[in-house]
């Protein structure tokens, strides 16, 4: 007979059984990566939205900034065209004080607040710095727009204007009425040249009617006086 083979027993896997403390840090583990990867995205998120807000703050921080150097850029240019303006008018301002008896700084300052420092149409095109008006049978005339204070209010009204060929012959025109007066009185503007300083004539200005502008007199001297313009005023004669 033949012999029989004897078998091993078959080896059985021994179940591993983990301890509860194992169960427990394993369920606390993935109780930490889930929160933890949950938290590292609102982090995320909100380092994102930060960063949006910083980018947008200092977009519009460069932006401002930009445009205070632009607007600083055009006041300076601005302050520079009118300190341009009225050193061009100085030397026929004090050469008609000593001709005509009219203080440089008033002359100055009506020009400078008549004609916006030379800006406006009626100066830059028409060479008239001081408004002043003609006979609408004038062939040169020059037709604007001008207020006037009447019965207490400001309208608007269509006028004719002197035309000139040069500021000079508009400051020679001007000192020559203020000296002549007008047709219809030769003493208009005698409270003018009767002015000791710039006060008085800027007040004579008023007194006399050169312009309906009830504030006409106190524009006239703050302008003399923020732009220091008595400075260029020549030694009284009279």
């Amino acid at each position: 007979m033949a012999k029989k083979k004897s078998q091993r027993p078959k080896k059985t896997k021994k179940s591993v059984r983990r301890s509860p403390k194992w169960r427990r840090i394993k369920r606390q583990w993935k109780h930490f990566s889930a929160n933890f990867f949950q938290k590292m995205g609102c982090v995320v998120v909100f380092l994102l939205i930060l960063f949006a807000l910083l980018f947008a703050l200092v977009f519009r921080y460069l932006n401002h900034s930009i445009e205070l150097n632009e607007e600083e850029t055009a006041r300076q240019e601005e302050l520079a065209q009118k300190k341009d303006f009225v050193k061009r008018l100085v030397p026929t301002a004090q050469s008609l004080q000593r001709e005509y008896g009219v203080l440089a700084s008033v002359s100055l300052a009506q020009a400078m607040l008549e004609s916006d420092f030379g800006r406006s149409q009626l100066a830059s095109q028409d060479y008239n710095l001081y408004g002043v008006k003609t006979d609408p049978s004038d062939p040169n005339k020059a037709l604007y727009p001008t207020l006037e204070f009447q019965n207490g209010e400001w309208v608007e009204i269509m006028d004719a204007f002197k035309h000139y060929n040069s500021w000079e012959e508009s400051m020679r025109e001007h000192a020559r009425l203020i000296v002549n007066g007008t047709s219809w009185n030769p003493q208009q503007y005698a409270a003018v040249l009767a002015g000791q300083n710039y006060q008085e004539q800027a007040q004579g200005l008023q007194s006399s009617g050169y312009a309906t502008d009830p504030d006409y007199a106190d524009k006239i001297i703050r302008m003399i006086e923020d732009w220091q313009l008595n400075q260029y005023d020549q030694p009284m004669t009279h």
